[in-house]
């Protein structure tokens, strides 16, 4: 076996896919250290500077003094704290569901959803783009799956329209794009999903904490707030914690507690995560000038790549790829990045398709306008260098 795996990575190193993990030794700031040297951080999904935040890291002190270190059970075995309770009714609160449920992680939030509510005879209606865990999901499920093109709302009709002998369907989609930082739009898709009977699920996970007068998400944003059967987001962006959630009615809470697998075989949520994800909700309601500030210096940045030349595709959130396209070409620029002190890495297949390499620059409320001018002056030399 070890012959066969050896050759295996040996074929992703010749392909320009094998990756390194590069070690940082300091707290996920806008600036970390690498090294022993230190870097402007503009990869991190810290998007609300939270991971640091003064009441979010007290939080989780003061949870470990009372809760301990580990969550040691299963929630259905003696793994439910009532912080848990706690942060599932005020998520449920900010998301204007009737109730919420805490799952370890995004993976497992998404491929249990899909596993458990759907099965043969229902099918998932999919947008190309979504993320990895809901593609997983979709293959657990046994449902069969049909796929739209990306915020196609023409073809999510059409999908649609052969559909109707199907028990279940439902639509599911990210609000937020993770690689291409674009939304969904979110009001067309609950129009048809009303008009042909279709239930709904979105992945908030880099939506949640920034977009919404109150940070509620995207959903809140585009005034669908109640219309969406089935929200997910995550803890561990926005609210600088760790771990993820869903929103829902009461029965479909009550449902993943008794059939969940991803839920019920596993050990509940540190008190520390707990406890930082209930500081950070506060901080969400009491600072929004956070998120603020992070989606106007999304705005600039988007604007003066486009002025240089650079395509940064449909952005329309903190998240701002540099799409390069070339494999190469996109190591390298990372690579000129990295050692001009800039850690950006490449975004490459199978996480994007092929000849859709990119730089995919992640803001936070922390950056501020000399970061962006710094990383813009030091792409833009990059592509005046001979050969570039």
């Amino acid at each position: 076996m070890n012959t066969e795996l050896a050759r295996e990575l040996s074929s992703l190193r010749e392909a320009g896919l094998y990756r390194i993990m590069r070690t940082i030794d300091s707290s996920p700031a806008k600036t970390i250290t690498v090294n022993g040297e230190s870097f402007l951080n503009l990869s991190s999904n810290n998007y609300l500077g939270l991971a640091t935040h003064p009441r979010v890291k007290a939080a989780a002190c003061a949870a470990i003094e009372r809760y301990g270190t580990g969550g040691t059970s299963s929630r259905l075995v003696a793994g439910t704290l009532d912080l848990h309770v706690q942060l599932e009714e005020k998520l449920a609160a900010l998301k204007r569901a009737e109730a919420a449920l805490v799952f370890p992680s995004g993976f497992q939030t998404n491929t249990g959803i899909l596993s458990t509510l759907l099965s043969e005879g229902d099918c998932l209606i999919m947008d190309r783009l979504n993320h990895a865990s809901l593609w997983d999901g979709a293959k657990l499920s046994k449902a069969r799956v049909f796929v739209y093109a990306h915020r196609d709302m023409s073809a999510l009709e059409k999908v649609l329209q052969r559909t109707k002998h199907y028990r279940r369907k439902l639509i599911v989609t990210d609000s937020v794009f993770s690689m291409d930082g674009d939304c969904a739009p979110l009001m067309d898709i609950v129009s048809l999903a009303q008009r042909y009977g279709a239930l709904t699920m979105i992945d908030e996970a880099h939506a949640t904490g920034v977009f919404g007068e109150h940070g509620g998400g995207l959903a809140e944003q585009c005034g669908v707030e109640g219309k969406i059967d089935i929200v997910m987001g995550t803890l561990s962006k926005a609210l600088g914690s760790q771990g993820a959630f869903v929103c829902g009615s009461k029965e479909f809470i009550n449902y993943l507690v008794n059939r969940c697998r991803s839920f019920i075989y596993t050990t509940a949520l540190s008190p520390a995560s707990t406890g930082a994800a209930l500081a950070a909700l506060e901080v969400v309601r009491d600072e929004p000038n956070r998120r603020i500030k992070l989606l106007e210096l999304s705005m600039r940045l988007r604007s003066a790549l486009h002025t240089a030349g650079f395509d940064p595709l449909a952005s329309q959130s903190q998240i701002v790829p540099c799409k390069v396209g070339p494999l190469n070409n996109t190591l390298k620029l990372s690579e000129y990045l990295f050692a001009h002190h800039i850690f950006a890495p490449a975004i490459r297949p199978p996480t994007v398709p092929e000849g859709e390499c990119r730089l995919r620059f992640s803001l936070t409320s922390d950056h501020d306008e000399n970061d962006v001018a710094l990383l813009l002056n030091c792409i833009k030399n990059k592509g005046e260098e001979p050969h570039a």
